[in-house]
């Protein structure tokens, strides 16, 4: 049996409402570390694996973690956050301010659309999520993986509708679900595998 808990990162500058540039570069607030700190509490064992996104608010939000059992591996994989507006256009913007930019870009509803450089696809994040899950297949015992709202939500939503395209009519629905169905900073999500399929745990 393999177990996986997927945590979001802590409250960052941006979650704030701070106006931030380079997605990858964004830091925790004071409220963020210690938000970190008690996720590190959370665990009464040692995992067998700790992951994290190669952002800078993920892997600083597993540092009291991987300083808790510093004898477990850490790897990064490629489980950042779904950049999908261009780093470029919003550099100093506020979530405020980018608020139009998101709305139109999921009302477009083009899963294949790019922005630019230093963003993908809508299509890309879905396969994202579902190489994960496969690199996760064979692993046993427990994994923590420090994560990104949107990527988590990617997750849980293959999981949970296991959609055979990823379409126009797959992108709305998967926001309706990311909208109604909100991962808050540090929240843990918990999958696991029987060895036949995945499972959401109290989600």
């Amino acid at each position: 049996m393999l177990t996986v808990h997927f945590v979001r990162h802590g409250e960052s500058a941006a979650n704030a409402g701070n106006a931030t540039s380079d997605p990858a570069l964004i830091p925790l607030t004071e409220k963020g570390w210690e938000q970190a700190r008690a996720v590190s509490e959370f665990f009464v064992q040692a995992p067998s694996l700790i992951v994290t996104s190669p952002f800078e608010r993920a892997r600083d939000t597993a540092q009291p973690t991987i300083q808790r059992f510093p004898g477990v591996p850490v790897e990064t994989w490629a489980v950042e956050e779904f950049t999908y507006l261009s780093p470029g256009r919003c550099a100093n913007t506020t979530a405020a301010e980018r608020k139009p930019w998101v709305e139109a870009y999921w009302h477009s509803g083009d899963p294949d659309f790019i922005d630019g450089l230093g963003t993908e696809s809508f299509s890309s994040l879905i396969q994202r999520a579902r190489d994960s899950l496969r690199l996760l297949n064979g692993i046993s015992g427990q994994v923590v993986i420090f994560g990104h709202g949107q990527f988590i939500q990617a997750v849980r939503w293959l999981i949970m509708h296991s959609p055979e395209y990823i379409d126009p009519a797959a992108m709305k629905a998967f926001r309706r679900f990311d909208t109604n169905n909100a991962i808050t900073n540090c929240q843990i999500m918990t999958i696991t595998h029987d060895g036949q399929r995945w499972l959401l745990k109290g989600n």
